[in-house]
């Protein structure tokens, strides 16, 4: 019975939509939680039938203890009666004995009642947050889904809070900036380089026209 008590009051303080919060699958999550209350209650009314039985047996025992003291006192006023204390003596040994018994026994099914009380009222409290899971079993999955998607919303928000963007944009910036004068630099460089091969060309073009003139006024006699 100890086992089934732990099980139920486990289950009746488990906060199922905390439980469906911090779960991947909170469809899959609450079908658990529910066949496990399930589980739960069959096992309470077989445990309750137990005790239920026990406790028949117990006041069975007391009735009987009973039945024997008043049987046994009335052995021992017959033997008074009588005159025969000895029988009286053995008699009323027997009425202690067996109003002890049902001193025990008294105490027993005491305790048992207490224990099947105890056990029917979380019975009910188990089976009154089970009826509540069942009927409220899609709301409290859209909840738990929709506590999921604002957690990860809120979430990327912080990431968005603390990255520092301007100054990744202001890095990015000078990065293309430098670039671009690199880009402007090796053009200047290639144009001067150009430049002085074509003046050289030209110095070089320019030689060879005035050989050419000189060699023409040479063979006209000038």
């Amino acid at each position: 019975m100890a086992t089934v008590f732990d099980r139920i009051s486990n289950i009746i303080r488990a906060n199922i939509n905390d439980l469906l919060d911090d779960a991947e699958d909170p469809e899959q999550m609450l079908n658990q939680i529910i066949r496990d209350m399930s589980d739960t209650l069959r096992q309470a009314d077989s445990d309750i039938a137990d005790q239920i039985a026990q406790q028949k047996m117990i006041e069975g025992d007391l009735d009987a203890a009973q039945n024997n003291v008043a049987a046994w006192q009335s052995k021992a006023e017959r033997a008074v009666s009588k005159q025969r204390d000895d029988l009286a003596r053995e008699a009323l040994l027997r009425v202690n004995d067996y109003t002890e018994q049902v001193g025990i026994y008294e105490k027993q099914l005491e305790a048992q009642k207490k224990a099947v009380t105890e056990l029917k009222s979380k019975r009910e409290l188990l089976k009154s947050k089970y009826d509540q899971a069942l009927r409220n079993r899609d709301n409290l999955v859209a909840r738990a889904r929709a506590a999921q998607a604002k957690s990860k919303i809120t979430q990327v928000a912080n990431k968005a809070n603390t990255a520092d963007y301007a100054s990744e944009l202001e890095r990015m910036e000078r990065k293309i900036r430098q670039q671009e004068a690199r880009a402007e630099a090796d053009e200047e460089v290639a144009e001067t380089k150009t430049s002085v091969e074509d003046e050289l060309d030209q110095l070089e073009a320019d030689d060879q026209i005035e050989a050419q003139l000189a060699a023409l006024k040479a063979k006209m006699g000038n």
